[in-house]
């Protein structure tokens, strides 16, 4: 018992007579009913007993159990519920977080009521990232958690590809790509093609970004030099890393195809004084060179300097002139030379009877042609011999046969070959800077734009 209880009756206990009478006919009462009394007495007790003695709910005890069957979105948990604190468990489970003590406001499952062994199987989760977990009961105290357990999830595999073979192989550009046969359980990121001089290369070398995702990829290679043998591999990037396909060689090719005019058209010619033959249109009321100038020398016979180092062309104020990538052997007989604006406004650069077009003359061309967005479709040479895909609609009416023959900048780096063809007018713009044409290998129109006039671009003839 939790208390003792001394039930007692008197005599002259208020309520209780005191004659003799009286007290013999309770006593035999008291008697006759002893038996019941006891009982009553007896029950009232330990009624009193229980309720002053029963224990309060607590929050229920439990453990962790370690986790298994971990793979890279998913893993097995669960908890031994040890003790229900005297209350029901109403709900059990295991929570967890990237952060530490994870909690009913973290991510749970749900797993059943009462007390004992349970086991939780936890979706959801990121690949190659650490979690931390305790197991969970709740009764009508509370919530009780476990032992908190740390673990990470597997982590993405590389990506499993193959590379394409090497094909429509050009001076300066290829075609090639990969196909991906396992994306290792993540997201594909990054996926192309990567190059080099050298063996194995890796991303960190020339590279293209052909998108994302598990797909099948093509890449377009530009920038390539002349008749070099390139290591070539596939590459995917996922979160684990960077995979590559198998390793392909090829070579570019030495010679640049010649130009390609338009065979509905009747062209003339002309020749400069180093004897150089170019094809000649007449558009409208103006008759154009068909080819980009290469002459070495003004039409009085003064040499034009030739100007190959880097410093000596970003350093140049008088006229001068140079092959793409210093490679006469490659670009000159299709492309021709790049020219300074300098060399420009000699006055001397095209042959007898001819000049360097003005922005007027320009004017005067692009009002023939219809003065459209369509107009450098009409002037570029068609297919993708030697502009770079898509080249979109080209179809070279106007017989004028653009080239993309690049430029040198003013810092002396050669760039865009295959890209844009760059011309200069003879107009000046600024001290500093004249105006050119441009034709591009993705867009249709012909643009404008103010350059400096160290720039080497190539040059269009008009005639007088």
């Amino acid at each position: 018992m939790c208390f003792d209880s001394d039930l007692k009756l008197k005599a002259g206990h208020p309520g209780i007579p005191g004659n003799s009478s009286f007290k013999y006919k309770f006593k035999l009462f008291e008697m006759k009913n002893a038996k019941h009394f006891v009982f009553l007495t007896v029950l009232a007790v330990t009624i009193l007993s229980f309720n002053a003695c029963k224990k309060e709910a607590v929050i229920p005890a439990l453990t962790t159990d370690d986790v298994s069957g971990i793979t890279l979105v998913s893993a097995t948990a669960g908890g031994n519920i040890t003790s229900d604190g005297d209350s029901d468990v109403t709900a059990r489970g295991v929570c967890w977080n990237t952060m530490q003590n994870p909690d009913l406001n973290s991510s749970k499952t749900s797993d059943g009521t009462g007390s004992g062994s349970f086991i939780s199987e936890i979706t959801g989760l990121t690949s190659g990232t650490k979690y931390y977990i305790r197991a969970y009961a709740t009764n009508s105290a509370g919530t009780g958690y476990g032992n908190e357990i740390e673990f990470t999830t597997n982590p993405v595999l590389p990506a499993t590809l193959t590379t394409s073979p090497v094909s429509k192989v050009t001076l300066n550009t290829a075609v090639s790509g990969g196909r991906i046969t396992s994306s290792g359980g993540g997201e594909i990121t990054e996926k192309g093609v990567c190059w080099s001089l050298n063996q194995n290369p890796t991303i960190d070398d020339s590279r293209t970004v052909d998108g994302t995702g598990a797909s099948n990829f093509g890449s377009n290679l530009s920038g390539l030099d002349p008749g070099t043998t390139y290591y070539l591999r596939a590459y995917a990037t996922n979160s684990a890393g960077t995979s590559y396909g198998e390793q392909i060689s090829f070579s570019t090719d030495t010679d640049i195809s010649p130009a390609i005019f338009n065979p509905d058209l009747t062209y003339g010619t002309v020749t400069d004084i180093d004897g150089n033959t170019y094809k000649t249109i007449q558009i409208g009321t103006q008759v154009w060179m068909a080819g980009n100038l290469k002459t070495t020398r003004y039409k009085d016979e003064e040499d034009i300097p030739l100007v190959t180092g880097n410093l000596d062309w970003s350093n140049l104020t008088t006229h001068g002139f140079s092959w793409y990538d210093d490679s006469p052997q490659f670009y000159k007989d299709v492309y021709g030379a790049l020219y300074n604006w300098y060399a420009v406004t000699s006055g001397k650069l095209c042959p007898e009877g001819w000049h360097v077009f003005t922005e007027t003359e320009l004017g005067t061309l692009i009002l023939f042609l219809g003065n459209g967005t369509d107009i450098g479709s009409l002037m570029k040479e068609t297919g993708t011999s030697h502009w770079e895909l898509p080249n979109p609609s080209a179809a070279n009416e106007s017989g004028w046969t653009g080239l993309p023959g690049g430029r040198r900048n003013g810092e002396g780096a050669f760039t865009s070959n295959g890209f844009v063809g760059y011309w200069w007018t003879a107009t000046e713009f600024s001290s500093t800077e004249a105006v050119d044409a441009m034709l591009y290998y993705d867009f249709t129109f012909l643009d404008s734009y103010n350059f400096s006039k160290t720039n080497g671009m190539s040059v269009r003839c008009v005639k007088d």
